[in-house]
């Protein structure tokens, strides 16, 4: 597992014998997200993240290249057709990949620029600061959380995802 530092020991948190829900909860009380379990010097990745499908099936039966799909929103406001076309597509992604890359959304570049260097900005900064904004609470304004689905017993493994935010920072 791993060695915290300046959070509580994840590890020591989690029973001998193995227990979801205990080790779920243990990682949400770290209030860190996986950053933070990365950042912690994480040398294995805790059982809470491991998909139950073994990797030698998904090596041997996967390929080696991959194509992500990429979804052009052009003239989606124009056409009714061309607005189903694009939503089947992007359920279709969503879907089977999880997640696709959107080309002529109409954002700008420093828009989206900026969006991504405040993200690292944000995930950057001492885990005591990201830990303020950390909730579950929806209603708040600002929310940082580490998996939304976490205690969902309809999820087998947890994401592993860095976290999520929403508000402005």
């Amino acid at each position: 597992m791993m060695k915290a530092s300046n959070i509580d020991d994840f590890e020591a948190r989690v029973p001998g014998s193995y227990d979801r829900m205990s080790e779920l909860k243990a990682f949400d009380d770290t209030k860190a997200g996986v950053k933070g379990i990365v950042d912690a010097g994480i040398t294995e990745v805790p059982r809470i993240f491991v998909q139950a499908t073994k990797i030698e099936e998904c090596v041997s039966s996967c390929e080696t290249k991959f194509i992500f799909p990429v979804i052009d929103l052009e003239g989606i406001d124009k056409d009714p057709i061309k607005h189903k076309q694009i939503v089947d597509k992007v359920r279709d992604a969503s879907e089977t990949w999880g997640f696709f890359q959107v080309v002529n959304h109409g954002i700008p570049l420093s828009v989206m620029e900026e969006t991504l260097q405040g993200t690292r900005r944000f995930f950057e900064q001492d885990v005591d600061i990201k830990k303020q904004y950390y909730t579950r609470d929806n209603t708040k304004e600002v929310v940082h959380v580490s998996n939304f689905d976490l205690y969902s017993p309809s999820v087998p493994a947890t994401n592993w995802m860095q976290g999520n935010t929403n508000g402005v920072l």
